[in-house]
């Protein structure tokens, strides 16, 4: 497909395109399915590889033209043979062994693939190792595929910002229906997994940029508890409530993914404080739900949306037919969206700068005015839909020390504490919700249209939310949220692979021009 330079595509140029999708040999092949037909020699992680990347090439850069990748790692053939050989001589080192994962594109590598945050202001900018969970991914024997596109800086460069556009990527697509929004920042990470051009993905989240692209994107997606997962390496919003986490057609391979890159890292003191140093082993159970009670949180996203309002009351069945206790409803504090605000503007900058001082020589930015700088200079590149008021305010917060973040912070820290006693007054084991409503149209006018979701009070919290496919209305995906107090992840797995595996309602995307194209609700 024809495409604008920037990758927003006319309506015209989207109705040129054939909405079949081809035949892939390895579509909807789950993450232990890979590792079964590998051992039994009947694929290598090379063949599996090549094959991602020719879907890649197909699906990504035209045909749909999905733009969902920034750049794919010019080494994996190379590491999936080495470790073919490997496989032969010692066997596989993990369930991940072989299988090639996608990493957004501000988690950075110490191989030839540089780390751009989707901004231009970072090309050819390298950091001198990988991530810490590149560097679990890869002791796994993962095959790190590439980079995946994601909303400009994380969404976080401009109130009017447009999901999952990037001045280096382009507009990424939501792989159901190709005029709507895959919702961001890890829209790329979502989109690549539905579209099966890679096994699975890491994203990142500060508020909702995993559990929403996953909903809209028709994925499962886990936003761990902050301090799981290293952020060391990783092009950040705000220490306070940033963190990585997978992006999975189903929710064993989320775990495998998530147990991977789960772990103690010096170099981030929010790890020294989980309770899984030695890794994140995960069992699953078909009765997960049997006698699991569950407080069910209507207010937010319940009533805004008829077919969603639907599909959360057939999923709120399904949870009782397995056995689940419901408390219907549980409160629990929405955060304040100004104080929150204040936390991510005053902890940006310095944040920031932490990570660009450790950046390569050819780093031509090192502080957030020399990026804001970049951005009126590109303007005609960078700033031609949005502006960058985020950024401008983040120069204006207060600083870390003031009385005002402190207060804001308390806040902050408030919406766990309700948390903690909600689910503690109710006597429940986890909490349980509608994820979002359907994914708005992609808009370069306006932006966004800002989405309502379930997520905001764990990620303010700092605590875990997993969502699930929950069926689709109109065609459009959406999800069921499970999520609950810190270092819960485990119970939140098994009831969310309980749920999925009963309900199995995730099908493979058809690349429809429109949501109009892609049938009815089911």
């Amino acid at each position: 497909m024809k495409s604008s330079d920037d990758g927003v595509s006319t309506v015209s140029e989207l109705e040129s395109v054939s909405a079949s999708a081809p035949s892939f040999d390895l579509e909807e092949v789950s993450i232990t399915g890979l590792q079964r037909l590998m051992t039994a020699g009947d694929i290598t992680a090379r063949s599996v590889t090549e094959q991602y990347l020719a879907r890649i090439e197909m699906l990504d850069r035209r045909g749909p033209a999905l733009h969902s990748v920034i750049q794919t790692n010019p080494d994996a053939v190379e590491i999936a043979q080495r470790l073919d050989e490997e496989r032969e001589r010692t066997g596989p080192r993990s369930p991940l062994h072989g299988v090639p994962i996608l990493l957004k594109d501000n988690i950075a590598t110490g191989e030839a693939m540089p780390t751009t945050a989707g901004s231009l202001a970072l090309v050819g900018s390298t950091y001198p190792e990988d991530a810490h969970i590149g560097r679990l991914l890869r002791q796994a024997g993962a095959v790190l595929l590439g980079k995946a596109n994601m909303s400009e800086w994380a969404n976080f460069r401009s109130s009017r910002s447009i999901s999952g556009w990037s001045a280096m990527g382009g507009q990424c697509r939501n792989p159901y229906a190709l005029d709507r929004s895959p919702s961001g920042s890890s829209s790329g990470p979502a989109a690549a997994t539905a579209a099966n051009l890679c096994a699975g993905a890491i994203g990142t989240e500060t508020d909702g940029s995993i559990i929403s692209p996953a909903h809209s994107c028709g994925v499962v997606g886990v936003k761990p508890t902050v301090g799981l997962v290293s952020r060391t390496g990783i092009i950040p919003i705000a220490h306070s409530q940033d963190t990585a986490g997978p992006l999975a057609r189903t929710v064993q391979d989320a775990a495998l993914l998530l147990s991977a890159i789960a772990g103690t890292d010096g170099s981030d003191r929010a790890t020294t404080r989980s309770p899984f140093g030695g890794g994140l082993a995960i069992r699953f159970r078909e009765d997960g739900l049997s006698g699991k009670s569950l407080g069910v949180v209507r207010s937010g996203v319940f009533g805004l949306h008829r077919g969603v309002d639907a599909a959360f009351e057939r999923a709120l069945e399904t949870l009782r037919e397995l056995g689940a206790r419901l408390i219907d409803p549980v409160s629990v504090a929405v955060p304040s969206q100004y104080r929150q605000n204040q936390v991510l503007l005053s902890e940006f900058k310095a944040d920031l700068e932490a990570y660009l001082v450790r950046t390569g020589p050819e780093t031509s930015v090192r502080t957030l005015e020399d990026v804001i700088a970049f951005n009126e200079e590109r303007a005609d590149d960078e700033m031609r839909y949005f502006g960058q008021d985020v950024f401008l305010q983040a120069l204006e917060a207060a600083p870390r020390l003031s009385r005002e973040y402190r207060r804001a912070r308390a806040s902050n820290r408030a919406i766990a504490t309700d948390m903690d006693r909600a689910i503690s007054s109710a006597a429940v084991d986890a909490l349980v919700a509608p994820t979002s409503t359907p994914v708005w149209l992609i808009d370069p006018i306006n932006g966004d249209c800002a989405p309502s979701g379930s997520w905001s009070s764990s990620a303010v919290a700092g605590y875990p939310h997993i969502t699930v496919p929950a069926g689709y209305v109109g065609g459009l995906p959406v999800g069921i949220s499970f999520f609950g107090p810190a270092w819960s992840e485990r119970r939140l797995l098994a009831i969310a692979y309980a749920f999925e595996r009963v309900t199995q309602y995730r099908r493979p995307p058809r690349f429809a021009l429109s949501a109009e194209d892609t049938g009815t609700a089911i």
